[in-house]
């Protein structure tokens, strides 16, 4: 079960004063949604509207100025770099469930100086991981990650800045946790073996195959796109997918190449919106896992930042590296 923290809320609300307010999820907690909504309501008396946009995350936090009095964002914790909001209140809803007694034997081949990760969901089972390990005979070491991560050991989907701060001291890396789109990020930025346990059924997984085919379908799309003579440069409105430098800096790489390059600045990013540009090619600033996990959804190559040095003759694939959204972002005004 996961915490959603309505007392905290709802004495938030009572606090602030607050005569409406927004309820940000993402998708997978929104089946909690009409029922917080109700509640809410009931008990603080102020108007409640959940926001039904996708959410990915604190950097997709919603604007909800002028509309609402307060923003309450749940599954995701602050990004430190995008500023504090007093009117926005962020619930983590963090997972009430303990490490098993068999956990022990699931990490039983895993090497000896481990860095231990987690999405924000399971921060809390870092110190008992940390403990067991240690337990074994083992050194677990957790990082602080840059001015994007708000916890020691926690991971974003483009961000892992706080495996990076230990890369030098471990030899593989453990994240707790469920999915593999937090955990491929690590596995893509840090180069050492990354593996995957699932505090719920206690499975572990080794992330090295996942890796490995990603890279590959990486490489046919840079491969692709080297021949393009066109390219279309995609820049988020979203607050903490912004990199308006970044834009900038490729769109200067491209024309210098020879090449043609179109700037389109997007709130969604998807097949539909990119349809209706004649180009050769999509080279995505927002979240690199736009152009990671979704490429075969597009009809052209769809680069990361990274990615497009490569096409361009600017990096070599030896040099590959997973784009990172770094701190700070813009704001946009």
């Amino acid at each position: 079960m996961f915490d959603f923290e309505q007392d905290r809320i709802v004495a938030w609300i009572r606090d602030g004063g607050y005569a409406s307010v927004a309820l940000q999820l993402p998708e997978g907690l929104k089946v909690r949604a009409a029922e917080l909504s109700d509640e809410i309501s009931e008990r603080t008396g102020a108007s409640v509207a959940v926001i039904g946009l996708p959410c990915y995350g604190a950097c997709d936090l919603y604007d909800h100025k002028g509309r609402f009095d307060a923003l309450v964002h749940f599954g995701h914790s602050p990004i430190p770099s995008q500023g504090d909001d007093p009117t926005v209140l962020y619930i983590e809803s963090r997972s009430d469930v303990g490490l098993g007694g068999d956990v022990e034997d699931a990490i039983s081949g895993i090497p000896q100086r481990i860095g231990v990760l987690a999405t924000v969901q399971y921060l809390g089972l870092i110190p008992d991981m940390v403990a067991i390990l240690e337990s074994t005979g083992r050194t677990a070491l957790v990082g602080e990650g840059d001015d994007r991560i708000c916890h020691p050991g926690q991971v974003l989907g483009c961000n892992c800045s706080a495996a990076e701060a230990v890369l030098g001291d471990v030899d593989a890396f453990l994240y707790i946790g469920e999915g593999d789109f937090h955990p491929l990020a690590v596995a893509l930025g840090v180069g050492k073996p990354v593996y995957v346990l699932n505090p719920i059924t206690t499975e572990l997984r080794d992330m090295s195959q996942m890796r490995d085919r990603m890279l590959r379908r990486r490489f046919a799309a840079i491969e692709s796109a080297r021949s393009a003579n066109s390219f279309l440069v995609v820049e988020s409105r979203k607050i903490g997918q912004n990199r308006r430098e970044e834009a900038d800096r490729i769109c200067a790489a491209i024309r210098e190449s020879g090449r043609s390059a179109c700037r389109v600045l997007l709130d969604e990013i998807n097949p539909d919106a990119l349809a209706a540009y004649r180009v050769d090619a999509y080279v995505n600033t927002a979240c690199p896992r736009i152009a990671m996990d979704d490429s075969a959804r597009y009809g052209k190559p769809m680069l990361t930042v990274t990615e497009l040095e490569i096409a361009l003759g600017l990096r070599e694939w030896a040099d590959y590296e997973f784009d990172q959204i770094r701190p700070a972002p813009v704001r946009l005004s």
